[in-house]
């Protein structure tokens, strides 16, 4: 079986398949919030759609689309809810890795399950006492195979999953990627996550204790080897947050819309004829298109290094470095843009647009969120070192406690 994108997808197309379930998707949005009601059912929805399938060739079942397509989508589905291109970040993730490593053990049976439905979520990072570079969860050797012990917090995707890729140790202290059945014995995904934004993508815990590990489930991991899997995985952070900014300019255009009070002292009549209110709503809206546009400039590249890579291009890694140099760089910018617009949008009315039945504080919430992974501070000083010095990007991220010398 081939797996080439050749037969990709028009995007237009893709978006008017998809429109009617985002719709869908957005017409519950508010009041999961409110009741913080994990989005197992609109998963679901997605997935028996073919949305989860969608960079899967067409030959094995999917609808073959680009990187760009799918973040494309991504930004309209972030507009609805955007807990679910977070949630399902790991799920395109490993399809991703599949695209690119055509030597994946049972490679094509995976995008097979994919295509049936089936989806995929995270658990890599820990709270341990572990140093950077190292984990606490292992495995052990168990007959022919292994068993999985360990911890993972911001599983992100796992609760909703059928499958979770992880990552630990082996006895001779490498580091590989497993991925389990979620519904495993031993395996037991916790609905713990307290941060603020986000609150809907079930990045809890996951506890491993003793499940059962066979060889064709291991994956080496990608160690000091460049690929476009840091720029992918950055980049549906920054289509969630763009299709944050979209749901915040349409929020602020129907609050403006529904109002029929408005103050002595404002430049209009009502708010609607309010040239100042005008203005707000003007910036959040041309705020929302260019993070959108920013995005989608960072997925051309990542397009272009991938088919580099499956093309076996001589230049392949110059290409995959300034994927991930676009991507880190675009962030600079989407954050921003996307953070003021969601703060902007309390400025088209008084006290009534933080009434917690219209939730409108999610989006800020949200972004925020969303912005503090790879914070920007350290991004700016890989620009900034890369450009001076021609030092190396960083690519793969670790956390850990730091190893102090003695």
């Amino acid at each position: 079986m081939t797996t080439t994108t050749a037969a990709t997808a028009d995007r237009a197309a893709l978006l008017a398949q998809f429109a009617p379930l985002f719709d869908r998707i957005a017409d519950g949005a508010v009041e999961r919030e409110r009741t913080r009601t994990l989005p197992h059912e609109q998963v679901r929805w997605l997935a028996e759609a073919g949305f989860t399938a969608v960079t899967v060739p067409v030959d094995a079942g999917g609808s073959g689309a680009s990187a760009s397509d799918l973040f494309a989508l991504l930004i309209r589905l972030a507009e609805a809810d955007s807990n679910l291109p977070q949630l399902l970040r790991a799920h395109f993730s490993f399809v991703e890795e599949l695209l690119l490593d055509d030597e994946v053990v049972r490679r094509d049976q995976w995008l097979e399950r994919i295509a049936l439905g089936d989806v995929f979520g995270n658990a890599s990072h820990e709270r341990s006492t572990a140093t950077v570079g190292r984990l606490s969860t292992h495995l052990v050797p168990d007959g022919d195979g292994w068993r999985l012990h360990g911890e993972k917090h911001y599983s992100t995707g796992t609760i909703f999953a059928d499958w979770t890729t992880v990552t630990a140790e082996t006895p001779d202290g490498h580091v590989v990627g497993v991925t389990v059945p979620v519904h495993e014995e031993g395996v037991d995904v916790r609905d713990n996550w307290n941060g603020f934004g986000q609150r809907l993508t079930g990045s809890g815990t996951t506890r491993f204790d003793g499940v059962p590990v066979e060889l064709w489930q291991l994956r080496a991991e990608r160690g000091d080897r460049r690929t476009p899997l840091p720029a992918f995985l950055q980049t549906v952070l920054l289509a969630s947050l763009a299709g944050v900014a979209r749901a915040a300019a349409r929020d602020a255009v129907a609050f403006v819309r529904s109002r029929t009070r408005h103050y002595q002292h404002g430049a209009g009549e009502t708010a609607t004829r309010d040239p100042l209110v005008q203005s707000v709503v003007g910036r959040i809206a041309a705020d929302a298109v260019a993070a959108e546009a920013l995005v989608l400039h960072a997925a051309q590249a990542l397009d272009i290094a991938r088919d580099a890579i499956t093309s076996d291009v001589s230049d392949a890694g110059l290409l995959v470095e300034a994927a991930e140099l676009r991507t880190i760089e675009v962030q600079q910018n989407v954050v921003e843009l996307v953070l003021r617009a969601t703060t902007t949008l309390f400025e088209v009315g008084g006290a009534s647009a933080t009434d917690r039945d219209r939730a409108l504080d999610r989006h800020w919430r949200n972004a925020r969120t969303l912005s503090s992974h790879n914070p920007l501070v350290f991004q700016q000083r890989i620009i900034g070192d890369h450009l001076i010095n021609g030092a190396d990007l960083q690519y793969f991220w670790a956390t850990g406690e730091a190893r102090l010398e003695k």
